[in-house]
């Protein structure tokens, strides 16, 4: 209740009627909201109700959380844990305590990322960017393949040993980027723009191990789905493990569930290859074989239809026989060609023996790795020579230098600096910073400058 005093036309507020009044603004203004933090004072009493502290690094919030809620919680909450909590600000009108009424708790990290993950899922998803019809087709035999990972790990390794097992006449480009940290997706973007630039690949494999859901957050980012999509060479994502999705899964023309996979769908099978050129070779063998033998049928049958005597039949039969001889030489020479043609398809098929380019390739990537250390160790010899440059400019210009020849800083209780001596009176409190330590001191005299006529 609230009493009114007649005399200076007051509103007074009994504490229950402040207290309630303060609630209910609080319920009203904020409806249900998000809160991140640190668990600390948890207390479990036998009413089945948990009660707890949010903390940061600057405040804390009283948080309750009543026994029906906390039943749908999938973690045992324990101080000092980070988590995330959905509830509504309220009051506790009792001892007037502001509280949080949580309805829904789970763990800071792998929860809010997973949240990020369905709300940029669903959101390119209404975009189109996963539809079946944007989605490139992939060639049968890729005339050279890009690989987008990095160059020290597993995945480029697996996707070698395949290819070199299955087809290992498919050349292969890397494209070496990190594959996480925050780095990795401005990266990972500027190498599918690159590749796309270039034209030099018409197949490009965005590959990387297994790891957590942090690990894998680099193609889990919008850009990097973005610059997938406008990709004009067809991707394929073999990205984690077969239990892995990212966004980039999605957006890609192709998901593979592991690297080895990937390099499974994009390269043919060499031995099913040369099943298939044997089989068209004994199938052409068989169809002149075939052949001779109709034309000798149709010779013999040619024969029996000599009925006459003497010289005709004579020189119809020599005829015949130097038709036979022509026909036998023809086919001779026919087959020879062809057998020239397999013997140079064979010679062919061995000049793509991938040693002597593998053997290119290993000097290729020695003298990078080389190049790639002599860089590495002159850009590191020019930062620590600019930070030590930096750090003596730093130094030469810092105010602590300043308070270090004696000098101090003046300030007064609300953090103000006091410039001038008539912005403060006898008896205020301020406070000094010298060089080292701090005064805090209260104002006897204040004596100010001349004033010039």
């Amino acid at each position: 209740m609230s009493i009114t005093d007649n005399t200076s036309e007051r509103r007074i507020y009994s504490v229950s009627h402040l207290n309630h009044a303060a609630r209910d603004l609080l319920e009203s203004e904020f409806p249900l909201i998000w809160v991140e933090g640190e668990i600390s004072n948890l207390a479990r009493p036998a009413s089945g109700h948990i009660y707890f502290s949010l903390k940061d690094e600057s405040a804390q919030l009283r948080c309750a959380m009543f026994k029906m809620r906390n039943r749908q919680v999938n973690f045992r909450p324990e101080n000092g844990q980070q988590i995330l909590v959905r509830g509504r600000l309220s009051l506790y009108p009792a001892r007037g305590d502001y509280q949080l009424i949580a309805e829904h708790m789970e763990e800071a990290g792998d929860g809010a990322l997973r949240r990020q993950f369905e709300l940029l899922k669903h959101r390119l998803h209404d975009e189109g960017l996963f539809d079946d019809s944007s989605k490139q087709p992939l060639p049968e035999l890729p005339s050279r393949l890009g690989v987008i990972t990095s160059p020290t790990g597993a995945a480029i390794r697996d996707i070698i040993s395949v290819l070199k097992r299955r087809f290992p006449g498919i050349p292969v480009l890397i494209y070496p980027v990190p594959v996480q940290g925050v780095e990795a997706p401005s990266a990972i973007v500027a190498a599918l723009q690159n590749a796309g630039k270039r034209n030099e690949c018409d197949l490009l494999i965005l590959a990387r191990g297994g790891g957590s859901l942090e690990d894998l957050w680099a193609f889990n980012d919008e850009a990097v789905a973005r610059a997938i999509h406008a990709c004009p060479i067809p991707v394929v994502s073999a990205i984690g493990h077969e239990v892995d999705f990212t966004i980039a899964d999605f957006v890609a023309d192709l998901r593979a569930p592991t690297p080895s996979a990937a390099a499974e769908l994009v390269s043919p099978d060499r031995d099913e290859w040369r099943s298939t050129l044997t089989g068209w070779q004994q199938r052409l063998l068989r169809s002149w074989q075939g052949r001779i033998a109709r034309q000798r049928q149709h010779l013999d049958w040619l024969c029996r239809q000599l009925k006459h005597p003497g010289q005709r039949l004579r020189e119809r039969a020599q005829r015949l026989d130097e038709l036979e001889q022509r026909l036998n030489l023809a086919q001779q020479a026919r087959l020879h060609q062809q057998q020239a043609r397999l013997n140079t398809l064979r010679a062919r098929l061995r000049g793509h023996s991938p040693v002597q380019r593998l053997r290119v390739m290993r000097l290729r990537l020695d003298k990078l790795r080389h190049n790639n250390h002599s860089a590495i160790t002159v850009t590191l010899a020019q930062q620590r020579a600019r930070l030590s440059n930096l750090s003596r400019a730093l130094n030469a210009v810092s105010p602590l230098a300043t308070l270090g020849r004696g000098y101090a800083i003046v300030q007064k209780p609300d953090g103000e600096i006091i410039r001038r001596s008539d912005e403060v009176r006898v008896g205020d409190k301020v406070h000094a910073r010298l060089g080292n330590g701090q005064l805090d001191c209260r104002v006897e005299t204040v004596h100010h400058p001349q004033e010039k006529n």
